[in-house]
Parts: structure tokens; C-alpha cells; sequence
């Protein structure tokens, strides 16, 4: 994830832009005249809110932004021209609609919680001559940018002709279109790469509510056929991402502390459309959201994230969630039998372990690719023994689970005391096991409790044997 501290992706952002006003103070008396809070308000902020939040999520993340989207001739209007400006966005496609009121919604904040929201604005559909000035800004900045992103919150900007047109001129160009929609029928973003509802959005658009991870990633799966999508991204609060491709899925929640969600949704298609303009995988992509919406949460006032933000919370975050990856075994056979069901690949791999070197690191990193998440079995110093001998491990058991569950590319560690992993590939049941090439033309034990069998190719001179050995030798000399 590093490697985004240092790019820039262009992207074009389309939707209904608004002002959000923020009225800050503080309150600590009941109003005589009401049972209201008297707020006393202290300052205030302006800064660009519906689809402004995706051009301010972009731009804070490091993209170069493309806007279009339609205001009124009135002072909301010059004010957000004027803020989008001076935010560093091309305004290219901004287009002043006659007698269009401006989008406006105050909040009023006391105590850093929300007391009120008033709002101002026009909801129905654009004029024909406003969608025709915004189809033209469309085709001159697609040659430019590397994707587009929809942000769609009903205000009549995004109208079933405009975004289609948008999505066949994109899909033509060979560029992704991301939406965040709205209302119960979809059919207007037919053809998308991918939309991203949250659960009760979805259920809408199904006509159902969606309760546990399998309606979900039912109800992707059908938005996904229905609308010829690439993906269907349904977002779950508190409960993480469900992303539905040709199998489904699930990314759980980052957060750890919710202070406001105000725009949580903005940051989740801005932080996909930026991974996946920068060659991200879908997987990738869905983590890189989870991080930045977490973060965003953690502030007030639907604040943007920088990289420098996610690289930091998801550090911190790793830190904490070592210790919590080394479970014993019927935790871990509950957990990938939860992994299963919400549609991920299991892998289960084991071993000593001892002296962790490049040739480890090599074979748990390729293990992990082939699934969603690594499961390692590891032998624990009695086993190690058994196995190697009195003066084996090196390194005690609770140490190298320790720096086995800091790996990122490491789900969970179990540690066990049998001579073989019977036991917890028959409890697990993976969807891969996999071996070191050496063992090829081998039994693999558990092969027969899993759907298949990996062979992972190993680095040559690298092993604890190995490196034992050379400092026995360094040892002789001196």
C-alpha cells in the first residue's frame, strides 16, 4: 500500500454538488422559551458536500480531479464555485443552471454531536440544456483521466439519459465507472464497473432486507447479473464490505472508534475508484476503502483521509491485531468456517517455523495468494522436538507465533502438539492446502480434508538447518 504515497490518478467525479455548513458551539442550558438546547455558536465552516466529497476525498488522497455537476444562479452557487476552485479541482464540467437553487445542508454541532440538520436546494431533474452542457464536459475530460467516478444522491443531476450516457462513453474508452446510487431502480447503471449501495440501499433495489452475509452476497450476485456489472460492492457499517464478482467476498470493518459517518460512503467510492485507477487488484481495492472509511469515521465532520492516514491507522491497526490472530483450534475452525460461508478461500499451511528467514516469509506470502485467508498450523516446542531433535527450537513457541501472526499476509496461527496437522486440516477443512515443492510425488497428510492441494516452490539456500549450521561454523572459528 505504500506505493500510493507517490501517485496521482485523474478522475472525473459527476454528481449532485451541495454545500456543507457546519455551525460549531457548545451547549450547556435548556432554551426558557422551548425543551431545546441553547447553542452557543462559536464558528463556522463551509466545505463541499454530496458529490464534493468524493472530489474532497480524491484530492486529499493525492488524484488530480476532474468535476462536473450542475448549481444555481444564486450566492450557494458562487460560493461553492468559489470553494471548488480554490480546492485544486478542474471545474470543468460546472454548469450554472437559471433559477436551480444550490444545495445547502446546516448542521449544528454542539459538543462534537450533530443537534439539528436544515436544508436548502432543488431535487428535481436537471434541464435539457444543463444535461447536454454536462455530456459535452463529459467526452472532452474522458480522454484525460484514468476513471469516473458517479455520485449520485437523487438531486436530479444524474438522470437515467445522462449516466448512461456517461457509462457507454466511458466503458467505449476502456475506463472504469464507479457509482454511488441511489434510489430503488438500478436500471440506469446498467453496464457500470461497479456500484457500491450500503445493505438497506440493496435491499431496496432487490425488494427485500438483507440479515446475514449470505443474503448479502445473494443480493450482490443479482445486481451484479442483472446490471451486467464487473462487481456489486455492498457496504455494511459497522460489519465491513461484501464484494460480489464472479464469486463473493467479504472484507470485515476496520473501525475501531465512530465519531460521525457523514460522508462514509463518499470516502468508500472515492478510496476504490483511487486504488483501482492505480492498478489495484478488486481485492486490494476493498481493503484500501475499509482503512480509509475507518479513518474517516474516526473524525468529525465527514473530514477527508491522506495516505499518510491509512498507511498510520492500518499500522496501529496490525500492531493490535497480532496477538488476536493466535487462537486455538476450535476458534479457528469457527472462523473459516464463517470465512467459507461469506464466500473468501481458506488456505491452511503448517510448520516449525523456527529462525523465520526469506524462505519462510516467500512460502506463507505465496500461500496466501492463493486464497482470501491463511490459516498456519504450527508446531509447538514439544512437536518441534519430536521432530528435530532435543536442541530444536531455537526460538520458543510463543515467540515465533508471535512473529508469524505479525505478518500481514497471516490470518490466524494454531498451535499444536501432534506429529502431524491431521487434526486441524480435518477441522478446518481449507479450500487449499499447501506443501513445500519437496513434496512432490509425496502424500501430503489432510490432503483428503481439502478441495486442493498447492505445491509452493521454495527459495534455494534458504533454511533454519542452514542457518544453524553457519553459525555453529562462525562459532567454531572464533
Amino acid at each position: 500500500m505504500k506505493r500510493l504515497a507517490n501517485v496521482a490518478p485523474r478522475a472525473l467525479v459527476v454528481g449532485d454538488l451541495m454545500l456543507d455548513v457546519y455551525l460549531w458551539g457548545k451547549t450547556n442550558r435548556i432554551s426558557p422559551e422551548a425543551p431545546v438546547p441553547v447553542v452557543e455558536v462559536e464558528k463556522t465552516s463551509v466545505v463541499l458536500g454530496g458529490a464534493g466529497n468524493v472530489i474532497g476525498a480524491m484530492l486529499a488522497l493525492g488524484a488530480k480531479v476532474f468535476a462536473a455537476g450542475v448549481i444555481g444562479d444564486d450566492l450557494s452557487g458562487a460560493e461553492l464555485k468559489a470553494i471548488l476552485e480554490n480546492s485544486g479541482a478542474d471545474s470543468i464540467g460546472l454548469v450554472e443552471q437559471r433559477g436551480r437553487k444550490t444545495g445547502r445542508k446546516t448542521r449544528l454541532m454542539a459538543s462534537h454531536r450533530q443537534i439539528v440538520r436544515f436544508d436548502s436546494e432543488s431535487a428535481e431533474p436537471i434541464s435539457a440544456q444543463s444535461e447536454e452542457a454536462l455530456r459535452a464536459a463529459i467526452e472532452k475530460s474522458l480522454p484525460l483521466i484514468d476513471v469516473v467516478l458517479l455520485s449520485d444522491y437523487g438531486k436530479g443531476v444524474l438522470t437515467n439519459g445522462l449516466t448512461q450516457f456517461a457509462i457507454g462513453a466511458a466503458r467505449a474508452l476502456g475506463k472504469m465507472i464507479l457509482i454511488d446510487p441511489k434510489g430503488a431502480d438500478y436500471s440506469k447503471y446498467r453496464g457500470a464497473t461497479l456500484i457500491t449501495p450500503n445493505r438497506k440501499e440493496a435491499g431496496e433495489a432487490i425488494g427485500g432486507a438483507l440479515g446475514d452475509l449470505k443474503s448479502v452476497a445473494a443480493a450482490g450476485a443479482k445486481l451484479r447479473r442483472d446490471l451486467a456489472l464487473d462487481y456489486a460492492i455492498i457496504t455494511l457499517s459497522e460489519d465491513g464490505m461484501t464484494v460480489c464478482g464472479e464469486t463473493a467476498s467479504h472484507f470485515p470493518t476496520q473501525a475501531r472508534e465512530v465519531y460521525d459517518v457523514t460522508g462514509a460512503g463518499d470516502t468508500v467510492l472515492a478510496s476504490l475508484g483511487f486504488a483501482l485507477a492505480t492498478g489495484m487488484t478488486i481485492a486490494e481495492a476493498a481493503h484500501f476503502a475499509n482503512v480509509a472509511a475507518a479513518v474517516a469515521v474516526s473524525k468529525i465532520g465527514g473530514a477527508s483521509v491522506t495516505i499518510d492516514e491509512i498507511l498510520a491507522y492500518e499500522y496501529r491497526h496490525s500492531i493490535n491485531q497480532s496477538q488476536n490472530k493466535i487462537a486455538p483450534l476450535e476458534v479457528v475452525a469457527l472462523e473459516a468456517e464463517k470465512l467459507k460461508k461469506s464466500g473468501r478461500k481458506v488456505v491452511f499451511t503448517n510448520g516449525c517455523f523456527d529462525l523465520l528467514h526469506r524462505g519462510h516469509i516467500e512460502y506463507l506470502r505465496k500461500s496466501r495468494e492463493e486464497g482470501d485467508a491463511l490459516i498456519v498450523g504450527l508446531n509447538s516446542d514439544k512437536g518441534v522436538k519430536a521432530l528435530k531433535g532435543e536442541l530444536r527450537p531455537i526460538v520458543c513457541e510463543e515467540d515465533r507465533a508471535y512473529t508469524l501472526s505479525a505478518l500481514s499476509f497471516v490470518d490466524y496461527v494454531v498451535i499444536f502438539d501432534d506429529p502431524t496437522p491431521i487434526e486441524l486440516v480435518k477441522a478446518i477443512k481449507p479450500d487449499i492446502l499447501t506443501k513445500g515443492g519437496d513434496y512432490k510425488d509425496k502424500k501430503v497428510i489432510g490432503s483428503e480434508y481439502a478441495k486442493k492441494v498447492v505445491l509452493v516452490d521454495l527459495v534455494e539456500g534458504r533454511s533454519t538447518s542452514e542457518t544453524i549450521a553457519k553459525i555453529s561454523a562462525q562459532g567454531g572459528e572464533k
